[in-house]
């Protein structure tokens, strides 16, 4: 549990008994996220969120416009700060260090160089207007000192081809459609090598016809064994790709499970009337 102190967020753990398994053969969770709470004035947005996403798996979060979904995924890599709890990824914790009982927020510079392990593809796609694809996804590789320009520019083609745009690298944003955007933008997320990334509803944005190609390329990532956690209202993408869906409502997660549970035979009468809505 955790309580937040004089810009810092205190803990109160409990100790359990000790596991015989060797803790070297343990892999930490991909994902945690600590009882969080996070309000906007006296709105409380999310309120009490756990969640343990394990390396490599795809989790869905559906919910109503509002439910908090969108505002989670920034409070995990450290875009909004939570008032209450935290979130680790990897085992470390995102935005924050331990102080002895408490958590102190890191500098601007530590927590950039942790968003750089966490990818982030948006709804409105945010590529640098006056940049190429190639550019564009080449930026923060070299931005971040990771790799020269060439290596850079090297590794995009390769990620635009990945996603089916090789023949779009000298393409500015405005002379592409916004499912080509969007694969720019998942290939960008992809440059810095992230173990987890973040997808909020990419196909909101799209026409109609546009969101099978940008879903394509998401299902493609769902095999590779990147951990994925995705808001989106595709139902049925959710069902082929999740292994599991989270139901948020009003900040609170009401349901989770398996797509064949959560999807097909929810229990909680919130998550069946939402389904009711959107199938």
């Amino acid at each position: 549990m955790t309580t937040e102190t004089a810009g810092s967020t205190e803990l109160t753990e409990t100790t359990e008994a000790t596991d015989t398994t060797d803790a070297t053969e343990i892999r930490p969770a991909a994902v945690e996220v600590h009882d969080v709470h996070k309000w906007y004035g006296a709105h409380r947005v999310l309120d009490g969120v756990e969640l343990t996403v394990r390396p490599g798996e795809v989790t869905v979060i559906l919910g109503p416009s509002g439910s908090g979904k969108s505002t989670l995924l920034r409070v995990i890599n450290h875009l909004e700060k939570p008032e209450v709890g935290y979130v680790s990824v990897n085992g470390e914790p995102i935005g924050v260090r331990r102080h002895g009982e408490r958590l102190k927020e890191l500098s601007e510079r530590v927590i950039l160089g942790q968003r750089g392990r966490i990818g982030f593809v948006f709804q409105n796609f945010n590529l640098f207007p006056h940049l190429t694809a190639l550019d564009n996804v080449a930026a923060a590789p070299v931005a971040t000192g990771k790799l020269t320009k060439p290596q850079a520019q090297e590794l995009a083609r390769e990620l635009l081809g990945r996603v089916g745009l090789a023949d779009k690298v000298g393409a500015y944003p405005r002379q592409l459609s916004g499912g080509q955007q969007q694969r720019v933008a998942i290939a960008r997320a992809l440059a810095l090598g992230p173990g987890v990334i973040l997808f909020d509803e990419p196909t909101s944005a799209l026409d109609p016809e546009l969101v099978g190609e940008v879903l394509a390329v998401i299902k493609d990532l769902a095999t590779s064994g990147t951990t994925l956690i995705i808001v989106t209202h595709e139902i049925g993408f959710a069902r082929e790709v999740a292994d599991q869906v989270v139901f948020l409502d009003e900040g609170r997660i009401v349901e989770q499970g398996p797509p064949t549970e959560v999807l097909d035979h929810p229990k909680h009468e919130r998550t069946r009337d939402f389904l009711s809505k959107v199938l």
